[in-house]
């Protein structure tokens, strides 16, 4: 009975029930079920599946393996969709999202969006803010006009809406990628989404556009107009 104690009160969500124990020792932990439990103690709403850790089993590490090897090779492309078929269609959802997050990770970029789509087609998939969020970062980074385009209109297609934060972490992204027009089209939709404006999203972005005074200012005058009381920090003439 006090090593069964002991297990619990290890568990913070168990300690009602030890003392429970404690002060009834005539109760069997068998017949006191989950439902006696109050409800303060009820678990918190999970996190979406694209923040949690990505923790990947044997079949998502083959699956990496074998994919990297079939685009290598220079007679690959057939083979690479039946395996696509036979074996990446047959993943459980956490090793699905666990390759995805490791071909992001080392930015192969054909291989990401050929699991993005995957995923998209999966019964348990619904569009979600850090699926995109994720790729976006990831074509920045690898300067990807087109494939960050079709990303962008399937975020568009399914209504998704990305947070101010956001918006303001993906415009400093194409911006640090050299992909200005690109990155002033995200800017312009954070211009004009419905959520309230934050100063902080505008002050990433600035920092990114410091080697592009021209862009620099126009962002400067729209957080001037929204933020009066606030000042930002121009830097050096030596340092434009």
């Amino acid at each position: 009975m006090i090593r069964c104690v002991s297990l619990l009160l290890s568990s913070s969500p168990h300690i009602y029930l030890a003392k429970t124990l404690i002060l009834n020792p005539c109760i069997s932990l068998r017949s006191y079920s989950s439902s006696s439990f109050p409800s303060s103690l009820a678990s918190s709403p999970s996190l979406s599946i694209w923040r949690r850790k990505k923790d990947m089993g044997k079949e998502g590490l083959f699956v990496v393996q074998q994919l990297k090897r079939l685009a290598a090779s220079s007679h690959g492309g057939a083979r690479l969709e039946q395996f696509m078929r036979s074996h990446v269609s047959r993943l459980l959802r956490t090793d699905l999202l666990a390759v995805l997050a490791e071909f992001q990770r080392q930015d192969n970029v054909p291989l990401s969006m050929k699991i993005y789509g995957v995923v998209r087609k999966e019964i348990w998939y619904h569009p979600d803010m850090y699926l995109y969020r994720d790729m976006l970062m990831m074509l920045a980074r690898n300067k990807m006009i087109e494939g960050a385009r079709q990303v962008w209109m399937d975020l568009r297609s399914e209504d998704v809406r990305f947070d101010q934060h956001t918006y303001g972490d993906i415009v400093r992204a194409f911006c640090d990628g050299g992909l200005l027009d690109l990155g002033m089209e995200f800017y312009n939709d954070m211009r004009s989404s419905s959520d309230p404006p934050l100063s902080l999203p505008f002050r990433v972005i600035l920092k990114g556009l410091i080697p592009f005074p021209e862009l620099r200012e126009k962002v400067k005058q729209d957080f001037l107009e929204l933020f009066p009381d606030m000042i930002v920090y121009d830097p050096p003439d030596d340092l434009l």
